[in-house]
């Protein structure tokens, strides 16, 4: 099964403002229309854990996330994104081993 998903776990106080610089990243990149980009992507909010955020990025494979990361709007955006954060982020690398929808 191919696929591959990053987690991004990090804490802010700024969650209005991370999803607002999420969804400018997401317009301009649909709109440039060129690389490989995530085919999903989540955001999820701790609700044992206030304050505390997990962002769940899909690629359809190792190599395009790492390409994508390799980007230099990419890096921009993860340098803005580290501005909003209150301490280091965590990064999971994740192969999928296994996906299903339930209907």
């Amino acid at each position: 099964m191919a696929g591959f998903v990053q987690i991004i776990e990090y804490r802010t106080s700024k969650p209005d403002e991370v999803a607002a610089l999420n969804e400018r990243y997401r317009k301009e990149r649909e709109a440039q229309g060129d690389g490989p980009a995530p085919t999903r992507g989540i955001t999820c909010a701790d609700r044992d854990d206030p304050g505390r955020y997990f962002a769940i990025v899909e690629f359809a494979s190792y190599e395009e996330a790492m390409e994508n990361s390799g980007r230099a709007d990419t890096g921009e955006f993860a340098a803005k994104m580290m501005e909003l954060c209150d301490g280091p982020t965590t990064f999971y690398n994740l192969d999928v081993a296994q996906s299903f929808e339930m209907s």
